[in-house]
């Protein structure tokens, strides 16, 4: 019989997926897999699992957040041999789930994990000694996700992160910074910026722009500058949101390898998480670096 591990985060989103633990893994031996559940018990404890144990098993399983999957790509990545990934997402936000076509339904994820369509997605290398699977940010609101209290996340969910953001809005601040990319440099005062390979990011969709493609070797490069006033906000907004409006201010590219360099530090978040503050950063696309259990392909 084939063997498959079970990896979750038990306090991702509101903990729904212990109370349905028994009808997932049901799920697992009905389609003809021995079933070992793990509940991860410390941060980066699902990396560890998959380095260490991910040999002994036919498929690997996980269910959380961003983070969660982060882990578990990760852990992947650090693989010669890389088994498939099945993902049942439960955290508050769940970026990448909606890109390859997950829903909110635990139990129709837990059968596409076992029996759904298999997707080549690029990871990306964040300063070499750190993967992501979805969006690496600086900026105005990147402290929102890992900042947002956990128990308020469990109580409201998504809006949990909105209250954050307008929360940290009188803090906002700008960066002079320069990038480097497909023998292009930009140098200017920016206040967001973005490399990401998703249908969205924080909920929203929009924001990383068209024609997303998750095995194209290529990442959404977003830069947002500081705006002269307060007014231009709008049109910054605007142009975030539907990439048809043009702005100013908002710049957008396709690439596959980024260098970033400031004069001070700068903080930034790495699928979500905190990812430490830095003066200059290399982002790199690997193309086709794992794949990934999703709905099935329209």
């Amino acid at each position: 019989m084939k063997r498959l591990l079970f990896i979750y985060n038990a306090k991702s989103g509101t903990g729904a997926v212990a109370k349905r633990l028994s009808d997932i893994i049901d799920v697992f031996v009905k389609s003809g897999y021995r079933v070992e559940a793990y509940p991860t018990q410390c941060v980066m404890d699902a990396k560890k699992q998959i380095m260490e144990r991910s040999h002994e098993f036919d498929l690997i399983v996980c269910s959380g957040g961003d983070g969660t999957l982060n882990e578990v790509v990760s852990g992947v990545m650090q693989l010669e041999d890389k088994p498939v990934i099945g993902y049942i997402p439960t955290g508050s936000t769940n970026d990448f789930a909606g890109s390859i076509g997950l829903k909110k339904n635990m139990l129709l994820n837990a059968k596409i994990a076992v029996g759904g369509c298999k997707y080549k997605v690029d990871v990306g290398t964040f300063n070499e000694d750190r993967n992501f699977i979805y969006v690496v940010a600086f900026g105005a609101f990147t402290k929102v996700s890992y900042a947002t209290p956990q128990r308020l996340k469990n109580v409201i969910g998504h809006p949990a992160y909105l209250i954050e953001a307008i929360k940290s809005l009188p803090t906002i601040k700008s960066y002079h910074m320069r990038f480097e990319f497909d023998g292009n440099v930009i140098e200017d005062d920016f206040i967001y910026g973005m490399i990401s390979n998703s249908n969205s990011v924080g909920g929203i969709k929009g924001l990383t722009g068209k024609d997303v493609i998750l095995d194209d070797g290529l990442y959404e490069l977003t830069l947002v500058k500081m705006p002269k006033n307060v007014q231009d906000l709008t049109g910054i907004a605007q142009g975030m949101l539907n990439s048809k409006i043009e702005s100013e201010y908002v710049y957008r590219y396709k690439v596959s390898e980024v260098k970033a360099y400031s004069a001070e530090p700068v903080g930034w978040t790495v699928d979500g998480e905190c990812g430490g503050t830095h003066k200059s950063v290399t982002i790199k696309n690997n193309p086709n670096a794992v794949t990934i259990m999703g709905a099935k392909k329209r």
